[in-house]
């Protein structure tokens, strides 16, 4: 068993981190840059592995046969794929949910996925949008190239996260950032949440205050534009893996068994969702 988890060690760290020996001990800002400064090669790593190989052959194989939203959930394989690209793997099981949200489409301000708080639903609907192209949906850019591009992107945040879940945050609000338009925004995404209260030095428990003096709070200290402005974002995401690292030492995560085999809270399923699952079932 042992050498079983040392070898899955090994492995993630040889894909997202090569040159780096069993032995090696990188900090949270060393392993996010290692990644980061050469993304192009970072990605091409991830894409050449097999299971990624196999998975996305079949995805560009399939994927534009597709014509209805039925025809879309009912290949397990393919609707995953889209799912974990867009963030969504832990709800790939609630195809009655999805399938709410994609013929609801997003034209309507009222739709379904519109009025979810997480915005990755919204998100992965305009991409799919057979609401809006119908049999002409999947022969567009984003459900082809660029839902390949983001599950490329996601598995290499996963991996990433695999060994250092500070990494994987970091990279996460990386890709995010430039997008943000209001703090509301931040707070939706406990995962966006972390990083900023993590970097301000903020304890968790002022998650459970209340979501406008969290706004303000933020607000008084960060300017969204910043985020903007690469140079301005590195030295934020610089600052967050160094609070990161103090909360959590880079040497205390690497044997962590649950570093390496489970999924990230921040990165899961919210409430609000769960419970509309529990009613679409009634």
């Amino acid at each position: 068993m042992k050498q079983g988890k040392k070898s899955l060690a090994q492995g993630l760290r040889a894909s997202v981190c090569p040159g780096l020996g069993d032995s090696g001990v990188i900090n949270t800002y060393t392993g996010y840059q290692l990644i980061v400064r050469d993304m192009e090669r970072s990605i091409s790593r991830i894409e050449a592995q097999p299971m990624v190989a196999r998975e996305t052959e079949y995805y560009l194989a399939n994927i534009g046969k597709v014509t209805s939203i039925e025809e879309f959930v009912a290949d397990d394989r393919l609707f995953r794929y889209a799912m974990k690209a867009h963030g969504l793997e832990d709800m790939a099981y609630a195809k009655a949910f999805m399938v709410k949200a994609l013929e609801g489409g997003i034209d309507d301000p009222d739709s379904f996925a519109n009025k979810l708080t997480d915005k990755r639903y919204r998100e992965f609907v305009e991409t799919f949008n057979f609401a809006r192209y119908g049999e002409q949906t999947t022969g567009f850019y984003g459900p082809t190239t660029g839902t390949v591009q983001k599950y490329l992107r996601q598995t290499l945040e996963e991996d990433a996260g695999a060994q250092n879940e500070g990494v994987r945050l970091a990279l996460y609000f990386q890709r995010k950032a430039g997008s943000l338009k209001s703090f509301y925004e931040v707070l939706a995404d406990p995962a966006l949440s972390q990083v900023v209260r993590t970097t301000l030095g903020f304890p968790d428990l002022l998650a459970q205050a209340d979501i406008d003096k969290q706004v303000a709070m933020f607000e008084e200290r960060l300017d969204l534009e910043d985020f903007r402005d690469e140079a301005k974002l590195d030295e934020f995401l610089k600052r967050f893996t160094t609070m990161w690292e103090l909360k959590n030492p880079t040497f205390n995560q690497r044997n962590s068994i649950a570093a390496l085999v489970s999924p990230p809270a921040e990165f899961g399923i919210s409430t609000d969702i769960l419970l509309t699952i529990a009613q679409l079932r009634k």
